[in-house]
């Protein structure tokens, strides 16, 4: 396998790690809950 060969495997890993990334913290349950909790403060104080 030669020079080019390992960079396209290494840029394609790279981007997978990345990808896994982005979903990891998009899916969250920290972030789920700082995005919800101003959506149920309002309903709670329409009341």
């Amino acid at each position: 396998m030669n020079a080019q060969g390992i960079a396209y495997i290494v840029f394609g890993l790279s981007l997978v790690i990345l990808f896994g990334i982005i979903i990891a913290f998009y899916y969250s349950r920290k972030r789920h809950m700082k995005v919800e909790d101003p959506k149920y403060k309002m309903l709670e104080d329409d009341e």
